[in-house]
This record gives C-alpha cells, structure tokens and sequence, in this order.
C-alpha cells in the first residue's frame, strides 16, 4: 500500500510537470497531478478493461490502432471527472497517454 501512494505521489509530481513539455494541457496544482494519476488509476482497473470489451470488434477491424482511441477516451474522461486538469485535442491526449505509461513504466521499476 504504501509502495503505491509512493508511486503515485511521484506520477502526480510527472502529470504536474507535463505541461511544461505539451502545449494544450494544464495542471493546476501538485495535487491536482496526484488526483489525477489517482483518477487514470481508477479508470484504466475498472472503464478501460469494460471498454475494450465492448469495442473488441473495432479493434479487430483496425488492426488494434483503436485501442488508442479508447486510451484517448480515457484521458478525457479523467479530465471531465477532475477540476483543475483539461486536455484539448487529440494529439495532446494521445501524447499524455504515451508519456504518462512511461512514466508510469519509469516509476514502477525503482519499486519492488
């Protein structure tokens, strides 16, 4: 438990700090980011796995490329659901999604 709020402390910290690297995004203060990666954590356990259910068929169809809407989707939903983060286009989001897995990848190999 505590290795987690350590990993998202430090994830909040990257999501603060990701403006700064992408233009069309915002992040209003540090916890602001640490409620966020809280809110991406929840929506990608519980909506994202729902999601790729419904849309298995499409994501056939596209060969897997819509997976990335679906991780776009996501990202916008989290910026719906928390004040003080907003998202806007496409890109930005599907940008956010990358760097946020790898920051995600980058924090969870210093634990364990």
């Amino acid at each position: 438990m505590i290795n987690y709020a350590i990993r998202l402390v430090l994830t909040g910290a990257l999501i603060y700090l990701m403006p700064k690297l992408l233009s069309g995004m915002s992040v209003d203060t540090l916890t602001t980011g640490v409620i966020v990666a809280l809110v991406m954590s929840i929506l990608n356990t519980f909506v994202k796995p729902i999601l790729h259910i419904i849309s298995f068929p499409i994501t056939i169809l596209t060969l897997g490329l819509f997976s990335l809407v679906l991780s776009v989707a996501v990202v916008y939903i989290c910026s719906y659901l928390v004040d003080g983060f907003e998202i806007h286009g496409f890109f930005t989001a599907l940008i956010f999604s990358f760097l946020l897995s790898i920051a995600n990848g980058i924090v969870g190999s210093f634990q364990d």
